[in-house]
């Protein structure tokens, strides 16, 4: 079986010669482009002219990093091309750690990169750099237009190629390039359609699914981004197997069907560390088998021992790469699905819908336990909930969680807060979950929110921040208030830098250096207001529902953006890198008084309110 995953242009040819500008600006519309962030330079003055008669919406922004971001959250909830474009050099630089995001999350953005002249290249000219090297490991393909005469072609290029290779794609050019004409034709849309897999492999993905009697799906990032979640459904219901999800991809499945049980890795739901332990056949769908998403959580080595895994991915490189697999199906995640059942379903001894009644039941009870045992972890810090004016962490995202709405989008920064946000984001839809994934770097929420509601202005956007990482991007604030981008922003305040903070209490004898910061509560929101939004700040949980509901509804009825500062405790959830730390021993007798040969008791900040060391 196959589908063609790019609708094919006529190549288009002119009657005459055009500029090499039109020939960027026609390519780019060719391939569906009507909205490309950025910040404005001289190095592309030219074709950025043109955009307004092109029908593309210039977006402009505050800082490099942040456009990056933005197209790739664009490019997740869209599925299109996410595009950015920046003056040369200093500009091009501050793509890097926006292109990296969006490298770890397979999403087709393409990064602009006009660079210094050709007629004064190394010659050390104003904001000239080799732009190339920043790149190379953090993009599926770098295409450098070597010849003016080859805008089209290579610009044409360079687009599909973030499509069929699904990720990020470098498009260099020297500004220079941009003058001059061209009778060079625009280029047909050359994305070759995708297959479900080698005839063996499915083969024998088949008989092992067949004589499971514990079978688990396995949904990953490339479900979503193959749009595999009806295939998805239709395997699942077939066989009647629990469905879990992969780390920060828990919208790869329906969270209101039965068989859902939850995200694995940092801070997931124990129903899918327990169903996943417990099968003897695991079917991964779209997936790497990460280690970050995979090492053991809550004390608990999930990963199946004996089970035998079948891997699908549409990166060959990617299959048994982390995990050994006994059956790895290099194809499209929602084909192979497909592919699967059509076969499945002919056979008449499928040994798991033998035992359907009692394997459900487990996976009914399994949900019930974990589910009161989240909600009991919200009271576990008895110093935590003591703290007067301030929301212990858990008891607001669980807030947040009853008052978020069904189809709304959710990107979460990195921090402690944010990742421990993780058990309690479901989603019912697809392509309505961003973060940056295991690249981690802060800043990334609230512009990635940004390009979501660009890409979906019918959905309701929320960006979940702490407080550390929401300094480094409040700037786009104004970015939001400029260009009418209507998104609600929750920021914790909980004074502190969480996830580093948290490794200082459990290895470090709760010594906080650089971890503490200072500003005042409702400093937060009035940064918001500052910058012409709404901003609200929160001290009792009972207001956070009603105030989250009250900022959607100005965001999709008004077109108001709001930021909600939540004051929460300083409680902290699980360490990220349990399996990199350890406590530390000195050999120098000057620094002997920072040895540690045990763990905290508590796992808990000292500095909370109230709190006994003893």
């Amino acid at each position: 079986m196959m589908r063609n995953i790019s609708a094919r242009y006529i190549q288009k040819r002119f009657a005459s010669e055009i500029s090499n500008s039109e020939a960027f600006v026609e390519t780019i519309r060719s391939r569906g482009v009507t909205d490309m962030f950025g910040i404005v330079g001289s190095a592309f003055m030219d074709p950025l002219d043109l955009f307004p008669d092109a029908g593309i919406r210039f977006i402009s922004t505050q800082h490099e990093q942040g456009s990056a971001h933005m197209a790739d959250g664009y490019a997740r909830v869209t599925g299109k091309h996410g595009v950015c474009i920046a003056q040369n050099g200093p500009g091009i630089t501050n793509f890097v750690t926006g292109v990296a995001a969006a490298w770890h999350g397979n999403s087709p953005v393409v990064a602009i990169t006009p660079e210094a002249a050709t007629n004064t290249k190394g010659l050390g000219g104003f904001q000239e750099v080799d732009q190339l090297p920043f790149f190379e490991p953090v993009t599926k393909e770098q295409v450098h237009v070597c010849n003016p005469d080859r805008m089209a072609e290579l610009t044409g290029f360079a687009f599909d190629s973030a499509l069929r290779e699904q990720g990020p794609v470098q498009l260099n050019i020297p500004r220079d390039y941009f003058y001059g004409t061209t009778t060079k034709p625009i280029p047909r849309i050359n994305v070759p359609e995708r297959s479900a897999g080698g005839k063996k492999s499915l083969a024998e993905a088949v008989k092992l699914i067949a004589n499971a009697r514990n079978p688990v799906i396995l949904a990953g990032g490339g479900a979503v981004h193959s749009n595999a979640q009806p295939a998805l459904k239709e395997l699942a219901e077939f066989l009647q197997v629990p469905v879990a999800t992969t780390y920060l991809h828990n919208d790869a499945y329906d969270c209101n069907s039965p068989l859902w049980v939850g995200p694995l890795g940092y801070c997931g739901h124990k129903s899918a560390m327990h169903a996943v332990k417990d099968c003897d056949v695991l079917i991964a769908i779209g997936t790497r088998l990460g280690p970050f998403g995979t090492n053991p959580q809550y004390g608990m080595d999930y990963w199946p021992q004996n089970a035998s895994v079948i891997q699908v991915d549409i990166d060959g490189r990617k299959i048994g790469r982390c995990k050994d697999v006994e059956v790895g199906i290099c194809g499209d995640a929602t084909l192979a699905t497909e592919e699967l059942f059509a076969q499945l379903k002919g056979m008449d001894n499928i040994k798991c819908l033998e035992n359907t009644a009692e394997r459900l039941a487990k996976v009914k009870e399994s949900k019930e336990v974990w589910e009161a045992e989240l909600t009991e972890m919200s009271n576990a810090n008895i110093h935590a909930s003591e703290e007067s004016g301030r929301i212990v962490p858990r008891k607001a995202l669980r807030a947040l969680e009853n008052g978020m709405p069904s189809d709304a989008i959710v990107a979460t920064d990195i921090g402690n807060i944010c990742s421990v946000s993780n058990g309690y984001l479901r989603f019912a839809e697809p392509r309505s979950y961003l973060a940056a994934l295991t690249f981690g770097n802060c800043g990334y929420a609230i512009p990635a929110a940004m390009g979501a509601k660009v890409g979906r202005p019918d959905r309701p956007v929320v960006a979940y921040v702490g407080d550390g990482a929401f300094g480094m991007s409040m700037n786009e604030l104004l970015t939001c208030a400029r260009e009418n981008i209507p998104i609600t922003v929750v920021t914790f305040n909980n004074m502190q830098w969480g996830a580093e903070k948290k490794n200082q209490v459990i290895w470090f004898g709760d010594r906080y250096v650089g971890t503490n910061l200072k500003h005042p509560a409702g400093g937060l929101a009035n940064m918001g207001v500052s910058m012409g939004l709404n901003g609200v700040t929160i001290t009792d949980c009972d207001d956070i529902e009603g105030t989250l509901k009250k900022a959607i509804d100005d965001q999709m009825e008004r077109g108001i953006a709001t930021v909600i500062e939540i004051i929460v405790t300083r409680e902290l959830g699980d360490p990220f890198r349990r399996d990199a730390m350890r406590l530390p021993k000195r050999l120098m007798s000057k620094y002997s008084g920072t040895t540690c040969e045990n763990e905290s008791p508590t796992g808990q900040p000292i500095d909370l309110l109230n709190y006994d060391k003893n």
